[in-house]
């Protein structure tokens, strides 16, 4: 790759999108395409939609936050649905500032960050092309320049709505430069970007006795005014604060709730009315999307605090609680280990899967539904089926606590005991074992856990360590019966022999004597006792099978040993059963002979060709699983 023509090709391209014309143009471009005026909030929303909405039954995903945000889909879509989407129809939701509240490391700051670099990109676009007055410090709507009497037909012209008036550079600069004819006045396409401080705007808290209000409303420029004479004369006024850059787009407050009172006041009067108080000068408009982000203690604190009854007011609080789904929760840890300088050491299969279900878990309440423990419950919100219970218990107990989620353990301690446990062992690979004994030796240091809770926590790890024992022996069994599978074939053969002759009340024939003789009730029930077949509900299940087979008879296919899931299980489990024997003598004899040699190496090729495991984490797998089968 040739490096500095890749930055000349980029560097073209940006030239490319650039435009300069006149506002007579630009009314021109209007005509084709009104959307271009829209407001900052509308801007948002168009952004997301733009990556491709999944309208599902009952519900909605947005692919713009897919590649980031894991888990959170009723958050994101109540997010996008009940603000951005009403705010961009010019609903009432848009005057309010957008509070996003939940505990530490739970996403708050990352959905602010895909938003901010969403809308750079977005700006890029013809869709998203964002015009402004050329030179004016606040980069603001060009339609500002229309006199305030002739907006309401000129709305009707154009299919557009005009809200707010020039800022006092522009009025001054209408007169100056232009001598009043706005028809003449430059207009330019520009690009949204946080660094070049267009269109997005952060403020973070600090020191109160340092921190100065002209970092959010600009200042006066005091080696101008003995040449401008006025501190009320727009040319000596810095419109540089960080509501006034981040006209047309974001504006971020980050940890909200920690700002100094008076830093806050100016947001009641943009909220509400678009614009906000600088200098000695009228109220300046300015259209922003407010965003903030806080944490639950903060924000209770503000909450009970009368005099901030007018903010809370103007405030429209969504909670971001913590993911709730261990496939999503693993998928979060293994995008954190990906930014990361060990993304090179190898992660056996499910050691982050035992991470996640020791977190998910800490987060999760019990339920007063009968029957139903946490594991079930962790499944049942994992997508897994659980026998006994339908889709409407599945929303029942989403709906039961309405702060489920909002406390336990975040993903922040669990990527920092796993790199703790990478740095120091110098490992080439890590695996369940060593995620939860770091798990187990951090819960001393943690600085917000009580004793209780500890407890808690160290039962919660026994009960993943329980479920990966679980995981483990069938990962083994898995490779095992691939190196028998002759063996389970002959066994699905003989299964379906047998039941076909059940079901037709009919004989089979020993394939020695060719003797006729009933099906073989012990072998058939051996098979679907695995699998948790009952005795009544034995003669549903075999006719089902053969139903199945007629079916693929019908379309020309061959049903295979695996077309049947729950009997490839259970085939696959009475196999397993069988070879037992041989597998606790295989995996822990210290001194195999060549025969359990090769048995051994057998299972292990398949373990690395088929299922991720590395040389070290597929021996460790099997001396461990061996250990269990001898307990």
């Amino acid at each position: 790759m040739d490096i500095f023509k890749r930055i000349s090709e980029h560097r073209t391209e940006k030239d490319s999108l650039s435009w300069t014309g006149t506002f007579a143009e630009y009314i021109e471009l209007l005509r084709s395409n009104p959307g271009l005026a829209r407001t900052a909030h509308s801007r948002v929303y168009d952004m997301i939609a733009s990556q491709g909405i999944n309208d599902q039954v009952g519900h909605k995903s947005y692919k713009f936050f897919n590649q980031e945000i894991f888990g959170l889909d009723r958050a994101v879509e109540k997010l996008v649905e009940e603000y951005f989407h009403s705010a961009a129809r010019r609903l009432d939701v848009r005057k309010r500032i957008l509070l996003l509240m939940g505990p530490v490391s739970g996403g708050k700051s990352t959905i602010v960050t895909m938003l901010k670099r969403g809308l750079e990109q977005f700006a890029k676009t013809d869709l998203g092309a964002v015009y402004a007055i050329k030179g004016c410090p606040m980069h603001e709507e060009p339609l500002h320049l229309i006199p305030m009497e002739l907006r309401p037909e000129i709305e009707r012209e154009l299919n557009v709505k005009i809200e707010g008036s020039l800022c006092p550079s522009c009025q001054m600069r209408l007169k100056t430069e232009y001598n009043g004819c706005i028809e003449d006045v430059h207009v330019e396409r520009v690009f949204v970007s946080e660094e070049g401080r267009v269109g997005i705007g952060t403020f973070s808290p600090s020191d109160p006795k340092s921190q100065d209000i002209a970092d959010l409303t600009g200042s006066i420029d005091f080696s101008t005014i003995t040449e401008f004479g006025s501190e009320s004369d727009p040319r000596a006024y810095r419109f540089d604060g960080e509501l006034n850059k981040a006209n047309r787009g974001i504006m971020e407050f980050q940890e909200m709730l920690k700002c100094d009172e008076k830093f806050l006041w100016n947001l009641l009067s943009l909220t509400q009315e678009g614009n906000f108080k600088a200098g000695r000068f009228a109220l300046i408009s300015a259209d922003e999307l407010i965003i903030a982000h806080t944490n639950e203690t903060e924000y209770k604190s503000f909450i009970a605090n009368k005099k901030n009854e007018a903010l809370q007011s103007r405030m429209i609080v969504m909670p971001i609680p913590y993911n709730l789904r261990v496939s999503d929760e693993e998928k979060i840890y293994y995008k954190l280990i990906g930014q990361s300088d060990m993304s090179h050491i190898h992660i056996a299969p499910h050691a982050l899967r035992v991470a996640a279900i020791f977190s998910i878990l800490t987060r999760l309440k019990e339920t007063k539904k009968q029957g139903m423990d946490l594991i079930k419950k962790m499944r049942m919100y994992d997508g897994e089926v659980v026998e006994g219970y339908k889709e409407a218990d599945l929303k029942e107990m989403q709906n039961e606590y309405q702060e489920e989620g909002m406390s336990g353990i975040d993903p922040r301690y669990v990527i920092n005991r796993i790199s703790s446990a990478l740095i120091r062992q110098d490992l080439q690979c890590i695996n369940a074992l060593d995620v939860l004994r770091a798990l187990k030796d951090g819960l001393d240091q943690h600085p917000s856990i009580t004793k209780d809770e500890r407890e808690r926590f160290l039962n919660f790890i026994s009960v993943a360590r329980k479920e990966y024992d679980d995981i483990a022996k069938k990962e083994v069994q898995k490779a095992f019966v691939y190196s028998f599978e002759e063996s389970a074939r002959t066994i699905f053969d003989n299964y379906l022999d047998n039941i076909e002759a059940y079901c037709n009340w009919g004989k089979i024939k020993d394939p020695l004597t060719g003797e006729e003789m009933d099906p073989d009730e012990r072998l058939m029930r051996s098979i679907e006792e695995q699998i948790g077949i009952s005795e009544n509900a034995k003669k549903a299940f075999r006719e089902e099978i053969l139903i199945r087979i007629s079916s693929y008879s019908r379309k020309g296919r061959r049903f295979e040993y695996n077309s049947h899931e729950r009997l490839r299980e259970a085939i696959e489990k009475k196999l397993f059963t069988d070879l037992k024997d041989i597998v606790k003598i295989t995996t822990s004899t210290k001194t195999p002979d060549e025969k359990q040699l090769k048995k051994i190496n057998d299972v292990t090729k398949q373990l690395i060709d088929e299922h991720g495991y590395c040389p070290v984490c597929a021996n460790e797998l099997l001396r461990y699983v061996g250990s269990l089968l001898n307990r």
